[in-house]
């Protein structure tokens, strides 16, 4: 099952910020935390004290709670990776290694008496996944989890981001990546704030738009709000995205008759397995509605990328087949365009494979 995840950083807010934030977060679905140790100067003790309140209180809402660290956190804070107590002690989930050793370690780790779960830095197209495997993991404690990047033109091309989360996702771990909030003020754990995502093209888009280009991808399990602290708005936009399935948001034309508006809004839509360039094609609308009459009211010229197009009954049996422009074509003059994608979710339609489910919401 596919979570949504937040990021805080206690040692550039107060523990009451947090928890606050935290809270909010919850109830639109949040339920994992990604906190982060590679940035913190503080006293061990206080360090404890600090988490620990926040974690405790993220565990009364049903957070799963992973620490970042590096080979230096260990050697700072005299930890040991045979000995991960430290961790347990401020009621964590696991850890994330930014940094790693040599394969061995991240293999006995996942063995720890605690449960602890080991997430391996997944941004880099190296074997180190393999080695760790070739070492025989405990595998169910094993996962993986992009690097965000702080900095404009940073972060991580498309083809680069599917070849590095698939040597993971090959060995069946769980994989999770960032999304960057745009709003104003808003920080990570380093002084550069240009916008926090993993993949590069997501810095500049709306943060809902990130999640929903994330879900289709299929790739990513967990998808992780990197920067403290996103809108109100944009929390309120996250909650319409559900998380099993690319939603598209859509506008429809005025005078869409209740039979099409229902086809667009009420049904489960998929991609034929007989995939085409030109057009993503929902054919079981055709089928529920067959005998019904789609009359002919809105037939322009060109069918235009991102238009959604049910077919009239001056098709025949193709009537009340639902379809998403890829390219911009010529109308036969039999096909009604209904509505289009919103803009900003357009390129989606790339990304959408064959048999891949999805659903429309104005």
């Amino acid at each position: 099952m596919r979570k949504l995840g937040v990021s805080v950083y206690p040692e550039k807010s107060s523990v009451e910020e947090i928890k606050s934030y935290i809270e909010k977060a919850s109830k639109i679905g949040a339920s994992r935390i990604f906190s982060c140790l590679l940035s913190v100067n503080k006293d061990t003790d206080l360090i404890k004290r600090d988490f620990l309140e926040i974690h405790n209180y993220a565990k009364s809402l049903g957070y799963e709670i992973f620490l970042d660290v590096s080979p230096r956190v260990f050697k700072d804070l005299g930890i040991s990776y045979n000995d991960l107590k430290f961790f347990k002690e401020l009621n964590a989930d696991g850890i994330r290694l930014d940094m790693g050793f040599s394969g061995l370690e991240e293999s006995l780790m996942t063995y720890n008496p605690y449960g602890l779960k080991v997430e391996i830095n997944m941004s880099m197209d190296t074997h180190t996944i393999d080695t760790i495997m070739d070492y025989k993991p405990n595998a169910y404690n094993l996962y993986g989890c992009h690097n965000f990047y702080p900095h404009n033109y940073s972060g991580l091309g498309l083809e680069f981001f599917e070849k590095c989360s698939l040597n993971f996702k090959k060995y069946g771990l769980r994989t999770a990546s960032f999304i960057g909030s745009k709003a104003e003020g808003s920080f990570g754990p380093w002084p550069t704030t240009d916008g926090l995502c993993s993949l590069e093209m997501h810095r500049n888009i709306p943060i809902d738009v990130q999640l929903k280009h994330t879900i289709a991808l299929e790739y990513i399990d967990d998808i992780l709000i990197s920067n403290c602290f996103p809108s109100d708005e944009e929390l309120e936009a996250l909650s319409k995205v559900r998380l099993d399935m690319v939603n598209f948001k859509v506008e429809l034309v005025d005078n869409i008759p209740d039979v099409e508006k229902s086809i667009i809004l009420d049904e489960l839509h998929f991609n034929r397995g007989d995939k085409n360039d030109y057009m993503i094609r929902s054919t079981q609308s055709r089928v529920k509605y067959k005998g019904h009459e789609f009359k002919l009211f809105n037939a322009p010229e060109i069918i235009k990328r991102g238009d959604i197009v049910i077919e009239s009954s001056d098709y025949g049996h193709y009537a009340g087949e639902l379809q998403i422009a890829l390219k911009d074509m010529v109308n036969s003059g039999r096909s009604n365009v209904v509505g289009r994608v919103v803009s900003d979710e357009v390129f989606i339609l790339d990304y959408i494979k064959p048999w891949q489910k999805f659903r429309f919401s104005k």
